[in-house]
């Protein structure tokens, strides 16, 4: 048993789907979250930077005491993996992802959306061909995913999420995939306009939800897991503006009671 808290960081507020499942399924457990919204989007830089980032993310939540860290955000999980530093007590969503999608996919074409950085890692390739030899997957880079939904444009009758999102996906629609990776922690919040293009027949794939359900199975594993009987704490930290973070997150989660507080890293 431990009550550490559990530290997850993004670039934005993309990470927070990531938290909203935590909650759902350990809500006795403590959250610190770290948006580095100074520097979002991750998806368009080198990846020497995004190492550089990611290390900084990780050292800040360290420093706090977490006892687990999830990486909830698919560009820093697509080179974390190779890099060193990053111990046992982190978790990425790219491998939980691919796993999921290869236990839901019926005809064995897979869809993966992500950034930039992301789909040029070939990471979620490499993991699902190792899983699934014989699987077809076709990615897609969708840069403006992030910004779209950082300022608040991602709901049911968007147009302009709407029209970017048809551009993006209607050529994964015209391959016959029947599961799709959602490689970015900010797509869920996209998930009714991008359910609308595929239909029922296209099983989505939320990284950050396979994430936190890896979370649960590793800190039960290694008997790290609060058996308080209490609700966990939420403390938010970002990198830039905390009224802007507050005003953004607000259209998707409930952030009563909760401090957002401004950091440095």
């Amino acid at each position: 048993m431990s009550e550490r808290p559990i530290g997850v960081f993004d670039s934005g507020i993309g990470g927070l789907t990531t938290v909203i499942e935590l909650r759902s399924i350990l809500p006795c457990e403590d959250i610190i979250y770290l948006g580095d919204t100074a520097r979002v989007p991750y998806g368009t830089r080198s990846r020497e930077t995004v190492v550089r980032y990611a290390r900084q993310d990780f050292e800040f939540l360290k420093k706090l005491g977490v006892k687990f860290i999830i990486a909830a955000c698919g560009t820093v999980s697509s080179v974390i993996a190779s890099e060193k530093g990053f111990d046992d007590g982190c978790l990425g969503v790219i491998a939980p992802a691919a796993e999921a999608a290869c236990r839901s996919t019926k005809n064995g074409r897979i869809g993966v959306i992500a950034t930039g950085a992301s789909v040029r890692s070939g990471s979620y390739e490499r993991l699902i061909k190792n899983i699934m030899p014989g699987a077809e997957i076709i990615s897609k880079a969708c840069p403006m995913f992030v910004p779209l939904v950082e300022n608040g444009y991602f709901a049911r009758g968007c147009i302009p999420a709407e029209t970017i999102a048809r551009e993006y996906l209607e050529p994964l629609r015209a391959r016959g995939i029947d599961t799709l990776i959602l490689g970015c922690t900010h797509y869920p919040l996209l998930k009714d306009i991008i359910s609308d293009i595929f239909g029922d027949g296209v099983k989505l794939i939320s990284s950050g939800a396979e994430a936190a359900n890896s979370a649960e199975k590793y800190l039960e594993k290694n008997g790290l897991l609060n058996k308080k009987n209490t609700p966990g704490d939420i403390r938010m930290f970002c990198t830039d503006s905390p009224e802007l973070f507050r005003e953004n997150a607000e259209h998707f989660i409930d952030l009563e009671g909760i401090t957002v507080e401004k950091c440095d890293l």
